[in-house]
């Protein structure tokens, strides 16, 4: 593994949701396979970071069928859209535009930006990630059967929902 700046590389190791690991840290709150890495920025910042997320494409993620290309496109199209808004989610303003790319079954999403402060860079990583997984989320297509982290992620909102109905929790809905 590169060398991270040190201050960030402290942030990492002191969250509890990231790990390290061979090439970077790991968001392990995440169904999906994450990259945090960092390098020294310019002047009194912390770091300039880049986190790539892999996401199984639409085909890749649905199970016993095979989707339309028709269809994969319009989805990928959509979900490279959505993904524009991502950086709303981060303390930095100081950042490139997502890049969304397909390479065969895999969606790889890079976000690149700078941080003044480690503790802020590490937070960003983390609201990146999680808005990168939501919104893969949001573009599953009903009525597909769905395998692996997909599958995963629709169990997941499945259960806090019947919890939220058992009364373990709130509904989500819009206030009265």
């Amino acid at each position: 593994m590169s060398e991270l700046p040190r201050s960030v590389e402290r942030e990492l190791e002191d969250h509890d949701a990231f790990a390290e690991r061979e090439n970077g840290y790991e968001l392990t709150t995440t169904v999906f396979e994450t990259t945090v890495t960092a390098t020294d920025a310019d002047g009194k910042r912390d770091g300039r970071f880049r986190v790539v997320v892999s996401l199984p494409g639409l085909d890749a993620a649905v199970a016993d069928e095979t989707v339309a290309p028709v269809v994969e496109d319009g989805w990928f199209e959509t979900l490279e859209r959505r993904l524009a808004d991502t950086f709303t989610v981060a303390h930095t303003s100081t950042h490139e535009e997502p890049t969304v790319e397909r390479d065969g079954e895999t969606v790889r999403v890079t976000l690149e930006y700078v941080a003044w402060d480690a503790g802020e860079g590490v937070a960003d990583a983390k609201a990146l990630i999680e808005y990168v997984e939501g919104t893969y989320a949001q573009g599953l297509i009903p009525g597909y059967e769905y395998r692996g982290p997909a599958a995963t992620l629709l169990e997941n909102a499945q259960g806090r929902g019947q919890e939220a109905a058992e009364g373990g929790g709130e509904s989500g809905g819009m206030p009265m």
